[in-house]
């Protein structure tokens, strides 16, 4: 089994998903605990890897499986090529540890086509394990799209009120970006192939290695980070994403925010930056700004929000500048706190769109206005709540404080001073926007009789909170658990990028001067 773990822990959901429509639509129940069950041996086949000692002590790829797929002659081959490092690993175990969670969260909240639904849930949990153990980066691509399908339903089916409109432009935002990384996957390919490489499908580690122009790496870069861009999302294309928040049913919004936008933030560290160092320091002090500029901007529209999900939604544009700021600011620090801050966002920002779902079954309403005192009659919910809160604002002793400390600190050091002295200001307005909110919704003045009638969660609802209030304070006392893991697959990372990149004042002087030579 350890030969093909990542191939059977990959496509064991999209098996279960075969079964699954065996299952007559008429049961609920036993298709909700199938799709249960299937998520649940996914997750148990994951975790040889987070128990694996080989993580720490090598940085290279390992669990690896490699078979020829598609090969016409010369002219074009692609391999069916899986590893995962301690850059992928956790993001991994995040996928298979937050479906079973999302599973649990529908048993009264999806009650329209539950067969379906669960279907959606299993197509796309294989779609993402996919694209974080491919190694071949037109697999990377299949796997990649794959994921936009089921999404594309679970807002367009089983969304609010607006949900056509907030699929349509979803897979609009995520198509376009799409159509750029493929041109750009293409280009890279036919210039391997032109230039004689040696090459081995479209596998990245053999496309590390390629030298090429940096005029090329410039487009190939931007047409990389604008895909990566749109999906992480980054201001200013993150317009999608509250709208996708807002009207997703309650599992696709954990899983947006959980594993979804991940996507872009790996994709940077995994493909767009490695793949094309030297044009790296010319786009790193333009993304840095718009880091920024997204965590200022994210915190001041969330502060004005009066639906509490939709507030949630434009925190997530907040923290995830944090994460981008770090893995742009090319040191250990920086980077480790960026791909810590990827876990604590799917952990915590997950965690508040349950608590948002949990609140809307009740009373069928996400405004802020529309509660208060719930504190008094649901003090389970409150304690709960407010550990959540905590974590999102990064208190000390929790999995935020250590993200954001690291990802701040790695951009000071890293020669993007000013850009963490302004980012910092975010982690104030994180506190004003989600403690007022927080104050309002369980302290305030009771403005309906129907918030005296709630009931406290039940115990399905504490035995999904639980898990992730583990992983709160686990990440929050003891990262190490985490970082050693991750540690040498990122020092190798960066010490591959750096030992490739050029001065690009050298590279851009002969240009300076012929353009003085003409005038």
């Amino acid at each position: 089994m350890a030969d093909n773990l990542l191939s059977i822990m990959t496509f064991f959901p999209l098996l279960g998903m075969l079964v699954l429509l065996f299952i007559p639509r008429e049961n609920d129940g036993l298709l909700k605990g199938f799709t249960l069950a299937v998520s649940l041996i996914t997750f148990a086949i994951s975790l040889p890897l987070a128990f694996d000692n080989v993580f720490t002590t090598s940085g290279g790829m390992h669990y690896r499986e490699f078979s020829e797929w598609i090969n016409i002659g010369n002219y074009f081959q692609m391999n069916y090529n899986l590893g995962v490092d301690g850059i992928s690993l956790w993001l991994v175990m995040l996928t298979t540890f937050i479906m079973p969670i999302t599973v649990l969260s529908t048993w009264h909240a999806v009650e329209k086509n539950v067969k379906g639904f669960m279907a959606m849930l299993l197509l796309l949990e294989t779609g993402m394990l996919g694209a974080f153990v491919s190694l071949d980066l037109f697999l990377f691509y299949v796997f990649w799209e794959l994921m936009l399908i089921p999404m594309y339903f679970l807002i367009g089916i089983w969304g609010g009120k607006n949900r056509i409109y907030a699929a349509v432009k979803f897979f609009i935002y995520t198509a376009v970006g799409s159509l750029l990384m493929l041109v750009a996957i293409i280009f890279v390919y036919y210039y391997a192939v032109q230039s004689g490489a040696p090459m081995n499908g479209f596998g990245i580690e053999e496309f590390y290695k390629l030298h090429l122009p940096y005029h090329a790496q410039f487009w190939l870069f931007l047409a990389f980070g604008f895909s990566f861009a749109i999906k992480v999302p980054m201001f200013p294309l993150h317009t999608w994403l509250p709208d996708a928040h807002t009207e997703a049913p309650t599992a696709g919004s954990v899983i947006l925010a959980a594993v979804l936008l991940k996507m872009g933030t790996y994709g940077y560290v995994r493909f767009a930056m490695p793949l094309f160092p030297e044009a790296l320091p010319t786009f790193i002090p333009y993304l840095a700004f718009l880091c920024v500029v997204g965590i200022i901007y994210g915190s001041l529209v969330a502060m004005m929000q009066e639906d509490v999900k939709k507030l949630v939604a434009y925190s997530s544009v907040a923290h995830l500048g944090f994460v981008m700021l770090g893995v742009f600011a090319m040191n250990l620090q920086g980077l480790a706190g960026g791909m810590i801050q990827m876990i604590n966002h799917g952990i915590s920002t997950g965690a508040l769109f349950l608590i948002v779902g949990f609140i809307y079954e009740r009373r069928h309403t996400r405004l802020i206005t529309e509660f208060g005192g719930l504190a008094h009659k649901m003090p389970i919910f409150a304690t709960i709540f407010m550990i959540i809160t905590f974590s999102s604002v990064g208190l000390p002793g929790t999995n935020g404080f250590v993200g954001e400390f690291l990802a701040l600190m790695g951009a000071f050091q890293g020669g993007l001073r000013w850009y963490a002295v302004f980012a910092t200001t975010g982690v104030i307005l994180a506190a004003v926007y989600m403690l007022w909110m927080y104050q309002r919704v369980m302290f305030g003045k009771v403005t309906n009789p129907a918030n005296e009638k709630l009931q406290d969660l039940s115990g399905r609802e504490i035995a999904i909170m639980l898990p992730l209030l583990l992983f709160v304070f686990w990440i929050g006392v003891y990262p190490s658990t985490f970082f050693d893991k991750m540690n040498p697959a990122m020092e190798q990372a960066l010490e591959q990028m750096k030992s490739r990149q050029v001065a690009v004042v050298e590279v851009a002087q002969p240009t300076v001067a012929t353009i003085q030579d003409l005038k």
